[in-house]
C-alpha cells in the first residue's frame, strides 16, 4: 500500500491504526512496507511527532 500523500489522511490513518491495531510506527511500517524513517518525515513536516506513551503522532507546536 502507498503511503497517502496528504498530511491530514496520512495522519488521521496512522494513529487510528496505531490505536485499533495495537502496533508500534515500525511494525505498522513493516506491515505496509513503509519506510519509518520517511513517515515520521512526513509528519514532522506537519508539525507532527511520535509520542510513546499515547502510541500515537501528535501536534509539536
Amino acid at each position: 500500500m502507498e503511503m497517502p500523500s496528504d498530511g491530514a489522511i496520512l495522519l488521521s490513518m496512522v494513529n487510528m491504526k496505531l490505536r485499533d491495531g495495537d502496533y508500534t510506527p515500525s511494525e505498522l511500517c513493516a506491515q505496509y512496507g513503509w519506510d519509518e524513517a520517511e513517515l515520521c518525515r512526513r509528519l514532522a513536516a506537519e508539525g507532527y511527532s511520535y509520542n510513546e506513551d499515547k502510541n500515537a503522532f501528535v501536534y509539536a507546536g
